[in-house]
């Protein structure tokens, strides 16, 4: 069993506060189910034809974070991580990576993401989705990045059970 040592949101908390918190707890979810593997167990796939793997989920949410963040607040040219164009596909493959290279990428983007939260005024600043070509709210892509964990922390798990027969969180 992989040791639990995320903290959870609170239960009497402002909206932003328990967003923040419900969002670093999902962080904190992948990071946990990737802890204690091997590059070559973190790059092990689900099963062929799929490229996903823990660490392949790793560099996804990297370009996630940079796609809802810094290119929504900051920098709507900012180039994806992993690819040339907006192909949130090309991080699953990580049969050439390692956990500190996606690691620090995923870890950089997490902390953009989280002075951007931090040094907005309020959930409604507003920023441009420049894929959508729509604004959206920090309130909006706070909730999005929350499903995108969600989702992929259910991979995780999987994933995870396949490599260890660990099932947990």
């Amino acid at each position: 069993m992989i040791d639990d040592d995320r903290v959870g949101p609170p239960l009497l908390g402002s909206e932003r506060e328990t967003l923040r918190a419900f969002l670093d707890y999902h962080r904190a979810t992948l990071a946990m189910k990737c802890r204690g593997l091997t590059d070559e167990e973190l790059r092990q796939r689900s099963m062929p034809p799929s490229t996903l793997s823990l660490l392949g989920l790793v560099r996804h949410m990297a370009e996630v974070e940079r796609a809802w963040f810094r290119r929504v607040f900051e920098d709507n040219d900012a180039p994806m991580v992993w690819s040339d164009v907006v192909d949130f596909q090309a991080a699953y493959d990580a049969s050439a990576s390692t956990r500190a290279e996606a690691f620090a990428a995923w870890e950089a983007e997490v902390e953009t993401s989280r002075r951007i939260e931090e040094e907005a005024a309020s959930l409604d600043l507003a920023g441009h989705q420049p894929r959508w070509g729509e604004d959206v709210s920090l309130r909006m892509v706070i909730v999005h990045v929350l499903l995108e964990y969600g989702r992929h922390n259910g991979h995780a798990d999987f994933l995870r059970e396949g490599v260890d027969g660990t099932v947990g969180a």
